[in-house]
C-alpha cells in the first residue's frame, strides 16, 4: 500500500545493528565490575573464538579508544577477547581510577596468586582472564586533527553545524580507528561471500561520511515523484487511521534518517560508506551488512532490480488489471529480501568469533528481533512514531530476515541467496509466511471493478494493493497484536481506490476498499474489526436504521471474536461509511455518494458470484 520503505532503501538503519551489538541500546554494553556499573569497549578476533581475555585499562587522561587500537593487533595474533572499561570522569576523579580497576580486578580474580582459579574467575562467558594491561600516559590528549584519517580513499567529511544540543560530547572515531575500518572492508567482504555464495566481482569503494553529509545525501535522492507518491500515500493512511491527521511524515522520515541511520551502500557510485560517529565496534557489523548490499549489486544490479517493483499504479491513465494489483508489493518484498539477506550475514559475521552461527542460536535471533521491534533507549523519534511507520521501517530487515533464514533452514545457502535474488517472493505474504513461497502458493488475483466508469464523477487520487502485512499493521492497530498475529493470515487479497467529486478539491477523499479472507467467518471478522476503528478515526460515528443482517456486534462463542455480518451504514463529519460483508470478502466505502457505493456494490458482489 504506502512505500515508505522504499524511501530509505539505501540506508542500514541502526535499529537492527544496536539490536545485534549494544543490546542496552547505548553506543557500547555496560557489565556490572565489583559492584560498579562501566561502560565497555570491547573487540573481537576476527578468525577464531577467543578463549582468553585482555583486560585493558585506561590512564588518568581516560583516551581508552586511541590506546586499544595498540593492542588490538596482540588480542587478534593470541586470539583473545579485548576488553576496556571506562571510568568516566563525572564519577570517578583521576586518583580514583587506579583505586576502582584494584577493586574491580579483586573482584574478578578471587584468587589471582592461583593460574587455575584466574582461568575459571568468568564462568559466565566462558573466557580466561589472562591478562591486565594499565596504560599509564595516554596518546589522547597529544594528539591533532582526528576528523580525518590517514588513508587515500575517504574523502574528508565537510564538518557538522555545531548547536548548543550537538556541543556535548558527540563520540567520533580516531583516525587510527577509521585507516582500520578501511583496511577491514576487504577482509569482511570476503566473510560476507563466502556466507552468500556471492562472488567478489570487483573492489568496493570505501568513504568516511557524517551524520550531516548522510542526511543530506538521503534526502538529496528522494526524487520528486518520490516526494509526490510520498505525499499520496500520507493522506491515504490518514484515511485509514494509520497516521494522526495533523500528522507531517516527510518530517518524520528526515528526522528519523538522522536519528537512525547506521550506514548506506550507494549503488550508483559503489561505495560504501562508513560512518564517523559510530564507534569502530558497531561499525564492523554495519560494514557486514552494507557489504551484502555491494555483493548483490554486483550480482543482480541493485538499482535495476528493484525498479523492476516501482510502478506506480496511482500515476498511470488507464485501470490497473488483477495482476497490477498483484504485483503492487513487489518493490516491499524485494526490499525485504536486500535488507533480510544483509541482516542474516550481519548476525552471522556477530556470531562468528564465539563459534555460533544463526542455525545454532535462535534464541538470540529471536532477542534481536524482539529489540529490533521496540526500539534502543535513545531511539526518540522511533518510539514516538505511529504504529505503521515503526512497523514498516522495521519490517524489510525483521521479517525479511525470518524470511531469509527460513529458506536457507529449508533450501540452503544458494537457495536464500543467489536463488532468491533469481526469483524473488512478488508479495508480503510470502515474505511473512515463508512457507507459501517455498510452496509456490498461487493465489488467484482478485477481479477488480472498472474505475473509471464506476468513478465518472470523482478523480482518482491513488490506488494499490492492501496486502498482508497492511491489514496486520493495520488489526494491530485497532485489535492488539494478539489478535493481529491469529488473523492476518487468513487474508486472501486486497485493494484500495482513492479518489475525489470533481470540481470539489476541497471535499474528503473519498475510498473504496475491497478485501478477500480464508472463509466467511475470517470475512466477518474482519468486517467487526474495522467497524471497531470508526469510533477512533472520526469525531462522530453513528450507525443507521437496522443492520440488514442481525446486530453489528454477533460474539462468536468459539474465540469470543465478535463479528459483524451483511451491510451496515454509518454517518460521519465526512460522510457515509458503509461495511458490508457477503461471504469471504468485506467491501468498505468511505465518503462516496450513495449512488457509486450502490454501484461498486453491486460489481464487487456481482463478480464474486460470476463463475
Amino acid at each position: 500500500m504506502v512505500k515508505v520503505g522504499v524511501f530509505l532503501f539505501a540506508a542500514c538503519l541502526a535499529l537492527p545493528v544496536r539490536a545485534a551489538s549494544s543490546p542496552n541500546g547505548k553506543g557500547h554494553p555496560s557489565v556490572d565490575l565489583g559492584g560498579i556499573s562501566l561502560e565497555i569497549f570491547a573487540n573481537r578476533p576476527k578468525n577464531c573464538a577467543p578463549s582468553a581475555m585482555l583486560l585493558v585499562f585506561h590512564g588518568l587522561h581516560r583516551g581508552v579508544e586511541d590506546n586499544r587500537p595498540d593492542l588490538r593487533p596482540v588480542a587478534n595474533e593470541l586470539c583473545m577477547l579485548d576488553v576496556a572499561p571506562l571510568f568516566d570522569e563525572q564519577r570517578f576523579e583521576s586518583r580514583q581510577v587506579k583505586a576502582a580497576t584494584r577493586s574491580a580486578m579483586a573482584e574478578r580474580q578471587p584468587n589471582s596468586a592461583d593460574p587455575q582459579a584466574l582461568g575459571a574467575a568468568d564462568k559466565s562467558a566462558g573466557l580466561r582472564w589472562v591478562a591486565q594491561v594499565e596504560l599509564g600516559q595516554d596518546q589522547s590528549q597529544q594528539q591533532g586533527d582526528k576528523s580525518v584519517p590517514p588513508t587515500q580513499e575517504p574523502s574528508t567529511p565537510a564538518p557538522a553545524p555545531q548547536t548548543p544540543a550537538t556541543q556535548e560530547k558527540e563520540f567520533k572515531i580516531t583516525p587510527r580507528e577509521a585507516e582500520a575500518l578501511f583496511h577491514s572492508v576487504d577482509e569482511i567482504l570476503a566473510f560476507d561471500s563466502k556466507q552468500t555464495g556471492l562472488p567478489i566481482r570487483k573492489q568496493v569503494k570505501r568513504r568516511l561520511t557524517s551524520r550531516d553529509e548522510v542526511v543530506a545525501y538521503l534526502t538529496k535522492h528522494m526524487k520528486d515523484e518520490d516526494v509526490k507518491k510520498l505525499q499520496r500515500s500520507e493522506l491515504v493512511l490518514k484515511k485509514f487511521g494509520l497516521l494522526p491527521r495533523d500528522f507531517d511524515l516527510e518530517k518524520l522520515l528526515v528526522a528519523l534518517l538522522r536519528e537512525q541511520v547506521a550506514g548506506y551502500y550507494d549503488p550508483k557510485t559503489k561505495t560504501v560508506n562508513l560512518l564517523d560517529w559510530v564507534p569502530m565496534e558497531d561499525q564492523e557489523p554495519v560494514m557486514a551488512h552494507e557489504l551484502t548490499h555491494a555483493l548483490q549489486d554486483q550480482t543482480i544490479g541493485l538499482d535495476k532490480w528493484m525498479k523492476k517493483g516501482e510502478k506506480d499504479l496511482g500515476e498511470i491513465r488507464k485501470d490497473p488489471t488483477p495482476e497490477d494489483i498483484e504485483n503492487d508489493e513487489m518493490d516491499d518484498a524485494r526490499e525485504a529480501v536486500v535488507e533480510g539477506q544483509a541482516e542474516t550475514v550481519m548476525m552471522e559475521y556477530e556470531l562468528a568469533p564465539v563459534g555460533r552461527t544463526i542455525a545454532d542460536s535462535p534464541d538470540l535471533v529471536e532477542t534481536m528481533e524482539a529489540q529490533m521491534a521496540n526500539g534502543a533507549d535513545d531511539s526518540k523519534v522511533f518510539k514516538d512514531a505511529p504504529i505503521f511507520l515503526r512497523e514498516s521501517l522495521t519490517f524489510p530487515y525483521s521479517y525479511g530476515m525470518k524470511f531469509v533464514i527460513k529458506v536457507m533452514e529449508k533450501g540452503g545457502k544458494a537457495k536464500a541467496f543467489a536463488g532468491m535474488l533469481a526469483n524473488p517472493p512478488h508479495t508480503t505474504r510470502e515474505i511473512m509466511q515463508p512457507e507459501t513461497y517455498l510452496s509456490g502458493e498461487k493465489i488467484e488475483p482478485m477481479r477488480v471493478p472498472e474505475f473509471k466508469r464506476d468513478f465518472k464523477d470523482y478523480v482518482k487520487f491513488d490506488i494499490g494493493a492492501m496486502g498482508e502485512f497492511d491489514v496486520a499493521v493495520l488489526i494491530e492497530q485497532y485489535a492488539g497484536k494478539k489478535l493481529s498475529d491469529e488473523m492476518y493470515p487468513e487474508w486472501r487479497g486486497g485493494y484500495y481506490y482513492a479518489a475525489r467529486p470533481k470540481n470539489d478539491a476541497a471535499a474528503p477523499l473519498g475510498l473504496l476498499y475491497v478485501s478477500e479472507w480464508s472463509s466467511a467467518e475470517k470475512a466477518s471478522e474482519f468486517a467487526e474489526i474495522y467497524a471497531r476503528s470508526l469510533a477512533q478515526r472520526y469525531k462522530k460515528a453513528e450507525e443507521v436504521g437496522n443492520p440488514s443482517s442481525g446486530p453489528s456486534s454477533l460474539e462468536n462463542p468459539q474465540d469470543k471474536i465478535n463479528v459483524l455480518k451483511g451491510r451496515h451504514l454509518w454517518t460521519t463529519e465526512e460522510g457515509a461509511v458503509v461495511i458490508e460483508e457477503q461471504g469471504d470478502t468485506v467491501l468498505v466505502s468511505e465518503s462516496l455518494d450513495a449512488a457509486t457505493t450502490q454501484t461498486l456494490e453491486k460489481e464487487v458482489f456481482g463478480a464474486k458470484q460470476t463463475p
